[in-house]
């Protein structure tokens, strides 16, 4: 079995803080790494105890929703919160940081931000970054999840698999339907 690079891990992490995000128009996750270890992570939601978008709604002004922190500034103010340095450390963002985020994660000096979806990159955000000295990476690769069920999920495909054949369904049909259900579990 191949491992998955450094990068694909700590991209893998930020997409999991994304599942805790409150946000209904996108979720997004962001790990600070040093030295090949978590430092932080964030996610976007409101501040702790507030009113969540999920349960109110989005309080949308000039199409922003200021409820919201994004998940780069929470990760950032985890740091700043627990006195741990940010000097040098990497981000891992699901999607490419806005400008505001751009802006805060030079001023706490991060070296390298890897992202994994394009996502409004403005292009002044680019240029600070390229101003600052950032490296600033796209993560290539497809998402990955975590499966805690994968053994029940095959055992209901086969048993689908089976009801077809008893049914007298096209042999071709079934082994093309089989085919497409074994990439479903081959790992990428």
């Amino acid at each position: 079995m191949d491992r998955i690079s450094w990068n694909q891990y700590f991209i893998a992490q930020s997409h999991l803080l994304a599942l805790r995000s409150t946000c209904t128009r996108l979720s997004v996750g962001a790990t600070i790494v040093r030295d090949k270890r978590i430092i932080a992570g964030g996610y976007n939601g409101s501040i702790a105890g507030g009113e969540h978008c999920i349960d109110e709604g989005c309080y949308v002004i000039d199409n922003h929703c200021v409820r919201t922190i994004h998940a780069e500034m929470n990760a950032l103010l985890q740091c700043a919160k627990f006195g741990v340095p940010t000097s040098g450390a990497e981000i891992y963002v699901t999607h490419f940081p806005c400008l505001q985020c751009c802006k805060a994660i030079i001023q706490a000096g991060i070296k390298t931000v890897y992202y994994s979806k394009d996502y409004k990159n403005h292009p002044y955000a680019i240029e600070l970054f390229n101003m600052a000295g950032v490296k600033v990476e796209q993560v290539e690769g497809n998402e990955m999840s975590v499966d805690f069920q994968p053994q029940e999920k095959r055992q209901f495909i086969e048993k689908i698999m089976d009801e077809l054949k008893q049914a007298g369904k096209d042999k071709e049909a079934i082994i093309l339907l089989q085919a497409q259900a074994e990439k479903l579990f081959t790992p990428r």
